[in-house]
């Protein structure tokens, strides 16, 4: 294996108490509990971007730059794979985060059962169309078993706040992506993992997003990374205006 100086996920084990959050957190399944205390498994499966970092309640993870392996996300793929099935994982660490004290698994992958019957719906009522969780980009694993053939809704944060048929209008049927291209300071790795997910048997691209001129920002990052893929997916772009209407 080849070994180059690169970021990587430092665990101060003396902080550690082995409360999990930074495992379920690890969508390339890089981190595990061993005797009590949080490790990294094996350094091809850590790539370093630290998204672990923000949850660890204890200060206890953190980024060092030394020579370590070099990150094979073909080998992530096959380590999740090796446990069986993605879904049986994701089960297990349900399973798992029920019997842990602290706090919610925030970007834990789960697909959502959203069939129901339009036509007995309570005039009064609208139910949600959301068929994917984690919705916010810097969460979502490009590995998420909803990718594949999917219809992708890409949203800036503010649309579904100021367009109110939202859910009807632009999420049925749809796996949602949502980011802000003013505010995130991921931009760069925003632009990484979108690739990695249109490399999935992407069918479609809906991106939708405010008329303000900052907000543009996310067809940019949209079209810089669908490049990158050397893919055609047909995109339908919409505008939405500040009183709530399609441009």
């Amino acid at each position: 294996m080849v070994r180059k100086v690169r970021n990587i996920i430092k665990i101060d084990e003396e902080k550690c108490t082995g409360c999990g959050k930074c495992v379920i957190t690890c969508e390339e399944g890089a981190i595990e509990i061993i005797d009590g205390k949080a490790k990294v498994v094996k350094e091809s499966y850590c790539d370093g971007l630290g998204a672990c970092i923000g949850v660890c309640p204890e200060g206890a993870l953190s980024i060092e730059q030394r020579e370590a392996e070099e990150f094979d996300e073909e080998a992530v793929k096959q380590h999740l794979k090796s446990k069986t099935d993605i879904s049986d994982i994701q089960t297990k660490q349900v399973n798992k985060t029920e019997t842990l004290p602290c706090g919610c698994p925030s970007s834990l992958t789960i697909s959502i059962n959203t069939t129901q019957n339009d036509s007995n719906m309570d005039s009064r009522t609208m139910n949600s169309q959301l068929q994917n969780w984690p919705i916010q980009l810097k969460l979502i694993s490009p590995l998420a078993p909803y990718f594949k053939d999917a219809d992708l809704l890409i949203a800036a944060d503010c649309v579904p706040f100021s367009f109110a048929d939202f859910h009807q209008r632009f999420l049925k049927n749809k796996i949602l992506i949502m980011f802000c291209p003013k505010l995130d300071p991921y931009i760069d790795e925003y632009l990484e993992k979108l690739e990695s997910i249109f490399g999935n048997n992407i069918r479609s691209i809906t991106l939708i997003h405010m008329e303000v001129p900052c907000c543009s920002g996310i067809e940019r990052i949209v079209m810089d990374a669908l490049k990158k893929t050397k893919k055609y997916i047909t995109i339908k772009d919409y505008t939405i205006s500040i009183d709530g209407k399609i441009i």
